[in-house]
């Protein structure tokens, strides 16, 4: 079998032409440099490929140059078997010695040395699912843009459909929208295009709708509302076709939904980023850094200085952020119990950040393990130190001027003590703390008092509803001057009683 031996060259990318520099197989002396220059049409690309072949080249690296690099990479991906992209920041030359020949001859140097650690570069199919993923963020991006100029022109004409309506966008804010660019002024007509509750507020809509626009403004308005509907329309297109790429990864795509606040979009960007291959990272705090939602480092005299996150993948970021912002508006699930707890000691922000960086931990595990999601429940830190939160919660008791004794909830006994009911009034204790007041159940409720072991002093809505059906069924029988006196209290009480 032919060993091969290992060959470096570097390449420096810019908009016109690449300069390459190709060093001498490892353990010979450089004769004479091999440094060409090549356009960066696709036939210098190709031809660039087919020398450095010849060359005998093992390993190429390059900066990531804007969007410069991508041609040579997709060229040479598949004929040089190490193909490295570098962080320009990363090789950043010193002022007054730097030109394109001492630019690439370094590269070339670095990677001989084994100096330079490459940025993640997923597989072409996943970099296509990227593209779309990426282009349809900025098409909702876009959509954000024309409504606020629409809302900004409605002001501008005085229709303040939006200080009466809550979504200017909806269905019937859309009709009344089309129907002002139409030209129609009958302020009425077009309130009149509300639908459920907002038809309460027709009156209000009619004073909204009677706005002073120009000829100009329809204009703009008709064209506004246009360009919202065909980015809409190129928005539903594009779903549909990363939708139909991600057949493929459907398996990966069911596990990702089972964590609170990821849906079909987030599972499509997570996938779209990072591949379903996570063993191209060593463990998940390199994901965390690679995505850039961790504490970034800053230490400088043996003294810590600011932990801002440092500037990483924006796309996936931005998404995580958002599943965070539903995770923690979830009832009785870990992650939202992991938010209060960090809004509590370090503010809302940093409460969505930390739990963004839970669900990407979480992410990367289901993927490397094809696992679902397992809930750990929204007491998960009560239950990390039980003694702790009971002697917390029984003091605030204690405050209260209740005695309190615990007891396991398999031999729990009814309490003694009961809650005064209305009209009672309530004895102090002998600490002078008044007990507090009968405990009134907020409607739509059930009633707990046969948990708590207290005599029940609420009605049901039941009970209540068939009493009022009988008085009302009896009262409209029995529509008669003569039995004008009759009482409720007769009715109530199970016996007619006439008072008349």
């Amino acid at each position: 079998m032919e060993v091969m031996q290992r060959r470096c060259c570097g390449i420096d990318v810019h908009k016109k032409k690449l300069m390459v520099h190709v060093l001498p197989p490892q353990g010979q002396m450089e004769t004479r440099p091999l440094e060409r220059e090549f356009r960066t049409f696709t036939r210098d690309l190709r031809e660039l490929r087919d020398w450095l072949k010849e060359c005998g080249v093992s390993e190429v690296v390059m900066e990531a140059t804007g969007q410069y690099w991508r041609p040579v990479w997709n060229v040479l991906e598949q004929h040089i078997p190490s193909v490295m992209l570098v962080n320009p920041q990363h090789v950043k030359a010193l002022a007054g010695r730097k030109t394109d020949r001492i630019d690439s001859r370094r590269l070339a140097r670095f990677l001989e040395r084994g100096e330079l650690v490459g940025s993640f570069i997923p597989p072409r199919p996943i970099r296509e699912l990227r593209d779309l993923t990426r282009s349809r963020i900025h098409l909702v991006e876009e959509v954000n843009r024309v409504k606020n100029r629409i809302s900004a022109l409605c002001e501008t004409g005085n229709i303040k459909v939006s200080s009466v309506a809550t979504d200017l966008f909806g269905t019937s804010g859309r009709r009344m929208l089309h129907s002002v660019a139409d030209g129609n002024q009958d302020a009425g007509w077009m309130a009149d295009y509300a639908q459920g509750r907002l038809r309460q507020k027709r009156q209000e809509l009619s004073l909204a709708l009677d706005g002073d626009f120009s000829e100009c403004q329809r204009w703009m308005l008709r064209e506004a509302l246009a360009h919202l509907k065909h980015i809409e329309k190129a928005i539903t297109d594009l779903q549909a076709e990363i939708g139909k790429r991600m057949q493929a990864y459907e398996d990966q795509i069911q596990h990702l939904v089972t964590i609170p606040g990821v849906d079909r979009i987030v599972a499509w960007t997570i996938i779209a980023e990072l591949g379903t291959d996570m063993s191209v990272f060593p463990d998940a705090k390199h994901v965390a850094s690679w995505v850039g939602i961790c504490p970034g480092n800053h230490e400088s005299a043996g003294k810590q200085r600011s932990g801002r996150t440092r500037k990483g993948n924006p796309y996936l970021r931005r998404d995580l952020c958002q599943a965070a912002w539903a995770a923690s508006h979830t009832k009785g699930t870990y992650l939202a119990a992991l938010h209060r707890r960090f809004t509590v000691r370090h503010g809302h922000n940093k409460a969505i950040m930390a739990v963004a960086h839970r669900i990407l931990i979480v992410a990367y595990q289901m993927l490397r393990k094809g696992e679902d999601y397992q809930e750990h429940g929204g007491n998960y830190f009560d239950r990390q130190d039980r003694s702790r939160v009971t002697t917390r919660l029984v003091g605030r008791l204690t405050s209260l001027g209740y005695h309190v004794s615990l007891q396991p909830a398999s031999t729990v006994v009814a309490p003694v003590q009961t809650l005064a009911t209305e009209g009672e009034r309530a004895t102090p204790t002998p600490g002078g703390t008044p007990p507090p007041k009968a405990a009134r159940r907020p409607p739509g409720r059930p009633c707990k008092c046969a948990i708590r072991g207290i005599t029940c002093t609420h009605k049901t809505r039941a009970e209540r509803r068939r009493l009022q059906n009988h008085e009302h069924s009896f009262a409209s029988t029995y529509r008669r001057p003569f039995f004008v006196g009759l009482t409720t209290s007769c009715l109530t009480g199970g016996s007619l009683r006439f008072c008349c």
